[in-house]
């Protein structure tokens, strides 16, 4: 198990380009430092764009197209090597099978095995465990363990973990060069400068999900991001992908993470856009898919994850959601819940997504019953934009059903008003 989900944080030249049966989303690479200051200068003048045309608006960014990918694989294996640490620990002292929520290792065995593995003396790791609250209730969470590595602080002998089969400690992260250091910071200031502009601008910034080897460090990133600029309502929203298995351990984390520290958790749910490529990469390189096997598995997914934070707005109000989706018995498992949990639209605290030009049958109606519904807008050299909205068509499950049942639908209204004599003006 712990050799196969390092693969999954290896760069592999065979899939080096990441376009590779991606059909439905943009993909950036790295040419050079200049390359991402043109990108981050489009997504300036996409967030002023979203600012002058509505009072809410929303802006989406990539962070694989503000600096070296390769960052954001080896922060994922950091990450995702220290939580499996947890895990072992967990299971030695007995917890192994729980949610990851549930899992409390006590304060005091974990110090001893810190030291018997040669990691820390005890003295050490009492020092780590004496924050304002780590340690208080004797027990450590998977929180409070992720609090130990900060992206602002030097990585450091702490991220030394065993491998359980040669009994030796390894490192978790080579050493950065200084130019790759520079990189590292070059992109944490090119997503201030944008969290900053849409601050000013009163604009939501979305940032979206990519590859699952890729999203631990997106996702901690942009945590880190929702920490500092959230504080008084949500501005920075993350993406979870619903059809990755770990989804709802990674919403309810970072739930639980925003409740302690009383920040508002914004983010945007959809189904997942890199299917294909990620399980061709599973197979070859030989490790866990880590995609739900089938479609049901994904909407049962969304749906659970969806109700998670639909429950956390009706007992907090901090919470906000961008239900991404164009799949209809989803808007309408939301309606229905938002109604059963007494969340009314006028709140704004969920909101609704189609793609411009798509399912204009399920935004319009949304938008005249007062929720709040946006329009996914891509921009672009056209011949760009056209594959990528040709993709999107591919994509959506029955659009052609769809298509045909947005024709019929405009030719019964167009009936109806010509026999009403009101052809140019929708009566009421």
């Amino acid at each position: 198990g712990a050799e196969q989900r390092e693969k999954q944080y290896r760069a592999h030249r065979g899939f080096g380009d990441r376009r590779g049966g991606v059909i439905s989303a943009r993909t950036y690479f790295y040419a050079d430092e200049a390359k991402c200051d043109q990108h981050m200068e489009t997504f300036l003048r996409c967030i002023d764009a979203s600012g002058g045309s509505s009072e809410d608006g929303f802006s989406a960014i990539k962070l694989t197209a503000l600096g070296r990918p390769q960052f954001l694989l080896q922060f994922s294996e950091v990450l995702v090597k220290w939580r499996r640490f947890f895990h072992q620990m967990a299971a030695e002292q007995g917890q192994a099978g729980r949610a990851a929520l549930e899992m409390k290792l006590e304060a005091e065995k974990l110090q001893e095995a810190l030291a018997n593995l040669g990691i820390a003396t005890k003295a050490e790791s009492q020092h780590w465990f004496t924050g304002e609250n780590l340690g208080v209730s004797g027990t450590v969470d998977l929180l409070d363990w992720n609090s130990l590595i900060d992206s602002r602080t030097k990585l450091s002998k702490l991220l030394l973990v065993p491998n359980m089969q040669t009994g030796q400690l390894e490192p978790l992260l080579s050493r950065f060069t200084e130019e790759e250091d520079l990189q590292m910071k070059r992109m944490l200031q090119r997503m201030d400068i944008l969290a900053k502009r849409a601050t000013e601008k009163g604009v939501r910034l979305m940032v979206d999900a990519e590859q699952s080897y890729f999203q631990p460090a997106i996702s901690r990133l942009t945590l880190e991001m929702q920490r500092r600029f959230n504080r008084d309502r949500a501005i920075i929203f993350n993406t979870y992908q619903c059809y990755l298995k770990e989804a709802y351990d990674n919403v309810t984390v970072d739930v639980e993470l925003s409740r302690r520290e009383g920040w508002h958790f914004g983010t945007k749910l959809v189904r997942g856009a890199y299917m294909e490529q990620e399980r061709e990469r599973a197979a070859q390189i030989g490790y866990e898919d880590p995609i739900n096997p089938t479609y049901e598995k994904t909407n049962e997914m969304y749906h659970r994850c969806l109700d998670y934070i639909l429950e956390e707005i009706k007992h907090s109000r901090k919470a906000n959601v961008m239900v991404a989706s164009h799949n209809e018995d989803t808007v309408k498992f939301t309606l229905r819940r938002m109604m059963e949990l007494g969340i009314h639209p006028s709140e704004k605290k969920v909101y609704f997504g189609q793609l411009l030009g798509m399912c204009d049958q399920i935004t319009f109606p949304l938008g005249q019953a007062g929720f709040p519904v946006y329009k996914y807008v891509p921009y672009g050299p056209v011949n760009e934009v056209l594959p990528y909205l040709s993709r999107r068509a591919q994509e959506n499950r029955g659009f052609v059903q769809r298509a045909n049942r947005e024709r019929d639908l405009l030719w019964r209204e167009l009936k109806r008003r010509l026999l009403a004599g009101s052809l140019f003006s929708p009566s009421h």
